[in-house]
């Protein structure tokens, strides 16, 4: 394959809302290379697909995602919020797959069920009250499914994130096959220029600091590192990601960015 894999940023989040089953279909149906998500444990102990530690931008409801149960979450709108969660007419029947609440096991059978290669990229949202346990239950579950050792056979790969350094090493001791990003929005003053910590392999920078630091996607990939930016959805964004060499490309626009590459 020619250029950067491209990941669906919490899937087609621009059209659809995001980390509903629907964004990540469509993603799919796109031909993203891989999807993105962030993930929360709930008071009862389940993995599931939310971006905000409060429930009241992408939802129904009020208050903590970590203090409701797997139930109490499922109640909830989680789509009607966007304008891809809503009927474009008043004749227009919408599944729930645009509503509802998606656990991080039903985006794995969907991605199983694909019926081609698709790469995921997992981030654990800290801090948490859980601490490590998010990272415990990620790991028993990806054990479950067969996806904590990369096998050149299975059409599902796994790479955990975290903006957590300490999350990160978390993974390496639990699963120490797994690959792992470190997310960075600043550059840490005890991160040597072009070093990644813990064994990780692949730096996740945000493209505000591409823009900011030219000279950082070089010095990573000198080092031997691999470059993943987030979230690139303008095109002069695109354009600079693409000069610099990036390996993959984070995105709410996985169609557009696509069309860009020619694919």
């Amino acid at each position: 394959m020619d250029g950067p894999l491209v990941f669906a940023h919490r899937g087609s989040s621009y059209d659809l809302p995001e980390h509903t089953l629907a964004a990540y279909l469509r993603a799919l149906d796109e031909g993203a290379d891989g999807l993105e998500c962030d993930v929360r444990l709930t008071r009862d102990g389940h993995l599931v697909c939310v971006h905000d530690r409060r429930l009241d931008r992408t939802s129904n409801g009020r208050g903590l995602v970590s203090a409701r149960t797997l139930a109490e979450l499922d109640a909830l709108d989680f789509g009607s919020w966007h304008p891809g969660g809503v009927p474009a007419d008043g004749d227009e029947v919408l599944d729930d797959t645009r509503t509802r609440l998606l656990t991080l096991e039903r985006l794995l059978d969907a991605v199983l069920e694909a019926g081609r290669p698709v790469r995921l990229l997992v981030e654990t949202k800290h801090p948490s009250r859980y601490g490590a346990h998010v990272e415990r239950r990620l790991v028993e579950l990806l054990r479950r499914y067969g996806l904590t050792e990369p096998r050149p056979d299975h059409p599902v790969q796994v790479t955990v994130m975290s903006f957590s350094a300490l999350a990160v090493r978390r993974i390496r001791a639990f699963a120490p096959a797994l690959p792992r990003v470190l997310l960075l929005e600043v550059l840490p003053r005890w991160l040597p220029p072009g070093r990644l910590p813990f064994g990780v392999r692949v730096a996740g920078p945000d493209v505000g600091l591409v823009r900011a630091r030219p000279g950082l996607v070089p010095a990573l990939r000198a080092a031997g590192n691999q470059v993943y930016v987030w979230t690139v959805n303008d095109p002069a964004d695109l354009d600079l990601v693409l000069t610099v060499g990036v390996d993959g490309i984070i995105t709410d626009r996985p169609a557009q960015t696509l069309s860009r590459l020619g694919r």
